[in-house]
């Protein structure tokens, strides 16, 4: 029996087109993303944003004359399910275009599926390099994100930690099982020690550890001026509330999988005075953020984190990539994202670069008293 869930989400809204809408007569747009496993709430965020994006293309009348539906599955944050999500989607369901996953440990494995079927992929959230590039560097030329890369984001945390914060030693925990953790820790203890910091301690853990006691034991002898922790929300928390109980008073610094509302209640207290490199801040006071930030909140009873904006912003690239092409060919859409520049989206105006990725800009953020506050926006 598979192991994935598999659930459609059908956005057929009749502003303009027939309520007898064939099935052939729809554009079938596949949705991989964890609403199960250790980081459901990043799911739920890029489902909510993907249905708002796909819910107002279709009141304006859809793409090319046809309706949107969504077929969604949930790869629980696991490769495998990930990768068995993408065949099913494209082998039973006939999807020619695919937005997902969340994390790049399951977006890696499905961007190889959906390179070899020339189906168009986009994740919003994934920044390992691997998602758009092969181990020999070649590009996978069917896929793209809307996300910047854990390089520049390392580069970010780096600078930010030298210049701001003005760090000189720094330790770094993190999970060898996950290439984004991995990934992350690995840029930014490069670009830390280029700009004269020293890394003391760069030890890993496994993905199912809760006890971080003995590797915080190590921190706290230590004594650096910060730790850096590249992983999730889940993670973080955990390590956070640890460190400040054996008495760590480093600063906490970390990338963009801090950001969930379930931080705080994870780690409590011990958060605050954190700092995290992000791809928007809903406190960007330019119209566009504060206009989606409020249709958001108005249609979901909060704000959106920075998974849900990239959701939004992935959907409404590929749909301006199928405007722009006049057909769902997948080859023509692929080179209608290839040649877009400056496209405005929520997180930043967008050109792509020979590997698909978004050339943007990044944003500090800091917890304070239990909620983020925008720090400071750093440019490619």
């Amino acid at each position: 029996m598979k192991q994935f869930i598999l659930f459609s989400i059908t956005l057929l809204l009749v502003l303009g087109l027939s309520c007898g809408n064939k099935e052939g007569n729809v554009i079938r747009i596949g949705l991989i993303i964890p609403i199960t496993g250790d980081v459901k709430t990043f799911g739920e965020s890029v489902r909510n944003s993907v249905i708002l994006a796909v819910s107002e293309a279709n009141a304006k009348g859809g793409v090319n004359g046809k309706l949107i539906k969504i077929i969604s599955a949930d790869d629980k944050n696991d490769p495998t399910e990930a990768a068995n999500a993408g065949s099913k989607l494209i082998n039973q369901d006939k999807v020619k275009f695919v937005i997902g996953s969340v994390a790049s440990k399951s977006s890696i494995p499905l961007s190889e599926i959906c390179q070899e079927s020339k189906v168009v992929m986009i994740t919003p959230t994934s920044t390992n390099p691997k998602v758009t590039v092969r181990d020999d560097g070649t590009r996978k030329d069917y896929v793209f994100r809307a996300c910047f890369i854990d390089p520049f984001q390392g580069t970010v945390a780096a600078k930010f930690a030298v210049e701001y914060l003005k760090a000189k030693r720094a330790a770094v925990l993190y999970d060898k099982s996950n290439d984004y953790s991995t990934g992350l820790a690995d840029f930014f203890k490069d670009n830390f020690t280029k700009n004269g910091g020293v890394i003391s301690i760069f030890e890993s853990y496994g993905k199912d550890d809760v006890d971080f006691s003995a590797l915080l034991t190590k921190v706290r002898a230590d004594k650096p001026d910060i730790l850096f922790l590249p992983d999730y929300y889940t993670k973080v928390g955990l390590i956070t509330k640890q460190a400040r109980a054996l008495g760590i008073t480093a600063k906490f610094l970390g990338g963009d999988g801090w950001d969930s509302p379930e931080m705080t209640k994870i780690a409590g207290d011990a958060i605050n005075g954190g700092y995290f490199t992000n791809h928007y801040s809903p406190q960007d006071p330019r119209p566009e953020v504060q206009e989606w930030v409020s249709k958001y909140q108005a249609k979901y009873g909060q704000k959106p984190d920075a998974l849900g904006t990239l959701g939004y912003d992935a959907t409404n690239l590929l749909i301006e990539a199928m405007r722009a092409a006049g057909t769902e060919k997948p080859e023509a859409v692929r080179d209608a994202l290839v040649k877009m520049s400056n496209f405005p989206t929520v997180s930043g105006n967008i050109t792509f670069d020979a590997f698909g990725n978004p050339v943007k800009s990044a944003v500090i953020l800091e917890y304070q008293n239990g909620e983020q506050r925008y720090v400071t926006q750093v440019q490619p």
